[in-house]
């Protein structure tokens, strides 16, 4: 197969973190048989600063034209004074909004030997896999109208929370398909005890689940899933929800893997998917090779899955990622001590290559035999 995929490395940590999945893609790429084109271009921060702009027309022009696109991060303090719509966050919302990516998949799952990696017992979260379903383009980051207002010397400002049935259709059934292929369970995340959106929001939802009578639908509360998200997260299967609130809990949701440096994301719908590991741009460590890599590259699989159909290629990836974690390695964000091996960003991404070959040659001895 061949696969053209636009590399958006960003700001921050987001070169180092992305250089290592594209490592790893490469590696597939030759143990398949795939030929994977990357092209570079400058996103974020480092867009204003190349182009004056966080979303440069070329940088958009080369996403639209390829298969996929791999971001690694946006955002810089020196560009926090600028104007809402001139900063690097801004080159990320028209980012998705071009592409069509509507609904959001962010995977999040407990890996045995990390357990005591969370601030919460390990005897909660052991065992948690979720997958967040949310929705990325309609909400209190794209509803209009919005702005400040000065009248009489008094200065406010307002956002609009807006969703029309279609959007909320169509992001229910992603979670419905998801569910059905997993343990056949949609959480529902609304506010509709307060607002009108949430209100046509469970309404629709509840329509939606009349098509996919094998698949179990609970309603929550964004409050009482935040705390439930703690409590026991293995109550969850695919959580559903909104923008604004999809955004909280995925971080949220972050204490129950051990580190935002572990977690992925998918965001599809468009004709091309964007993928990127959910962390920030994390400039405070930004050059120190202290990055943990493995949501970039954990992105790489999900890009595999969802833009090329790549489904065993996207298990062998995350296989690798497994096999590096119960090894003992690990990146400062997850390294406890003992009999662990403390790496650094490269090293984890050169262990993760090293466990795809070994991945690849044990597949390629099983088909000789």
């Amino acid at each position: 197969m061949k696969l053209g995929i636009a590399v958006l490395a960003g700001d921050g940590i987001g070169p180092e973190v992305t250089a290592q999945a594209v490592r790893v893609l490469r590696v597939v790429g030759d143990a398949h048989g795939h030929t994977f084109e990357f092209a570079e271009w400058p996103v974020g921060g480092a867009a204003i600063k190349q182009a004056g702009a966080p979303l440069p027309p070329q940088t958009l022009a080369a996403c639209l034209a390829g298969n996929a696109v791999l971001l690694g991060a946006v955002g810089a303090p020196e560009h926090d004074k600028l104007a809402p719509d001139a900063r690097p966050e801004a080159g990320l919302l028209a980012l998705r909004n071009a592409l069509g990516a509507y609904a959001n998949l962010r995977p999040v799952v407990c890996y045995e030997a990390l357990g005591d990696c969370s601030p919460l017992r390990g005897e909660i979260v052991r065992g948690s896999d979720i997958l967040i379903v949310r929705e990325l383009l309609g909400g209190l980051y794209f509803g209009q109208p919005r702005g400040f207002l000065s009248e009489a010397g008094a200065r406010s400002a307002f956002n609009t929370m807006r969703y029309s049935l279609e959007e909320i259709e169509r992001i229910a059934r992603v979670a419905f398909e998801a569910a059905a292929k997993r343990r056949k369970k949609v959480t529902s995340v609304d506010k509709a005890n307060v607002l009108e959106t949430s209100q046509l929001w469970r309404e629709v939802v509840t329509c939606v689940a009349g098509d996919y009578p094998e698949v179990a639908l609970e309603h929550l509360y964004v409050d009482a899933c935040a705390m439930h998200l703690i409590m026991n997260p293995r109550r969850f299967d695919v959580l559903l929800t909104e923008n604004l609130f999809g955004d909280i809990l995925s971080d949220e949701a972050a204490v129950i893997a051990g580190s935002l440096g572990l977690l992925a994301s998918a965001s599809i719908g468009g004709p091309v998917g964007l993928y990127e590991p959910v962390h920030g741009s994390a400039p405070d460590i930004a050059g120190q090779g202290a990055a943990n890599p493995l949501g970039a590259i954990a992105s790489a699989a999900l890009l595999l899955r969802h833009s090329a159909g790549l489904e065993q290629e996207a298990k062998e990836i995350e296989a690798a990622i497994l096999a590096v974690i119960d090894a003992g390695h690990r990146t400062a964000d997850i390294y406890r001590g003992t009999g662990e091996h403390l790496v650094q960003t490269s090293e984890m991404g050169s262990l993760v290559c090293e466990a795809l070959k070994e991945i690849a040659n044990g597949r390629t001895a099983y088909h000789a035999v």
